[in-house]
């Protein structure tokens, strides 16, 4: 193998492959993905991922949390490669596509009690207190910090919907988590190792097993939960909101005229 020397050769090498790959399989093996609704929500969660990254990545790439070596890079849009853009509908879609291939219930209630919803609600907004207490605590702290800040809304909104059911499918979920974390963390330290782009010294802190830093293992862990859960979550809701009992409000019939 040919190691890449480009933001889109990276794509080729590392990225390309396990996306046809996944698709074959799926393609072949039949999956939750043969419906509209289902590609629907693979639209939905790119279209996320997309518009909630963007900024948050361009605005670290510009306080230069991480560059991008000489050549690397053929065109940015605000401070970010247009390579930088792929990925972010790339990864999703690689988590959505290896989701799909495992078998995840959805014959649970869509009912959770308030307190189960503000339980959840308060445990992804902690995630953020912690993100912006640690902002603040040095400079070393900020990619750390800054990645905790940025997950917490989705997760407060993710865990509020519906973490009695993640809890329910922990095992699939866990595992949809994990494989595409995995691929993506040798992915990036390969990238790192070759220059492709590097992460500043000063904003992290210096723990770095084989050169790969901590932070950049907790971003895909992070990315992943988001894709994985927003993903299992949808298919639920699909399948279960017919179920959804109508409530009638008092005097009210429904026919004309009422």
């Amino acid at each position: 193998m040919i190691p890449p020397e480009t933001y889109f050769q990276f794509h080729l090498v590392f990225v390309l492959p396990v996306l046809v790959l996944l698709v074959v399989i799926s393609w072949y093996q039949g999956t939750r993905m043969d419906s509209p609704a289902a590609v629907a929500g693979l639209v939905v969660i790119l279209a996320l991922a997309l518009g909630y990254t963007t900024p948050w990545d361009n605005l670290l790439i510009e306080a230069g949390v991480w560059w991008y070596g000489d050549g690397v890079v053929w065109e940015t849009l605000w401070a970010a490669p247009v390579g930088e853009y792929l990925f972010f509908l790339a990864q999703p879609t690689a988590g959505v596509l290896f989701l799909c291939l495992l078998d995840v219930p959805t014959d649970m209630s869509l009912s959770l009690t308030l307190r189960e919803r503000l339980a959840g609600l308060l445990a992804g907004i902690g995630v953020s207190v912690v993100g912006a207490v640690l902002l603040v605590s040095g400079d070393s702290w900020r990619y750390f910090a800054a990645i905790l800040a940025w997950a917490g809304p989705v997760l407060a909104i993710q865990w509020a919907f519906g973490w009695t059911y993640l809890w329910h499918v922990r095992r699939p979920v866990a595992v949809a988590i994990a494989v595409p974390t995995l691929y993506f963390w040798v992915a990036d330290w390969a990238a790192i190792s070759l220059d492709l782009w590097t992460i500043s010294d000063t904003y992290t802190l210096g723990i770095a097993p084989f050169g790969f830093p901590v932070e950049e293992a907790l971003f895909f862990v992070v990315t992943n939960i988001f894709v994985v859960q927003g993903y299992a979550l949808y298919c639920w809701l699909v399948a279960q909101w017919q179920t959804v009992a109508i409530v009638e409000l008092p005097g009210v019939t429904g026919e004309p005229g009422d």
